[in-house]
C-alpha cells in the first residue's frame, strides 16, 4: 500500500463519521500531540498537483486509544 493518500481514499475514509466532529492532525509518534486544521490547499509538489492540508496549532496530547490505533505505543 502506497503511504500517500489520496482525496478520494480520504473522502472515503471520512464519509460515513459524522460530518460535525472536530478534525485534529497527528503529528509525531514522538511527541503525540493532537493539533488542529488551519485550511486545506490545492498546490504542486515534487511529483505533481497535490492537497496540503495545514496545521495551525497544537491542542492536546493524543488519547492513548488514539496512539495505540496508530501504532505509536512509545508515548
Amino acid at each position: 500500500m502506497s503511504h500517500t493518500l489520496t482525496v478520494g481514499r480520504l473522502v472515503q475514509r471520512l464519509r460515513n463519521l459524522d460530518p460535525a466532529l472536530p478534525v485534529f492532525l497527528a503529528v509525531n509518534p514522538d511527541w503525540p500531540f493532537a493539533h488542529t486544521v488551519a485550511g486545506i490547499v490545492e498546490g504542486v509538489g515534487p511529483t505533481g498537483p497535490v492537497v496540503y492540508i495545514a496545521e495551525n496549532g497544537q491542542e492536546d496530547h493524543l488519547p492513548a486509544a488514539v496512539r495505540d490505533e496508530l501504532n505509536w505505543n512509545n508515548g
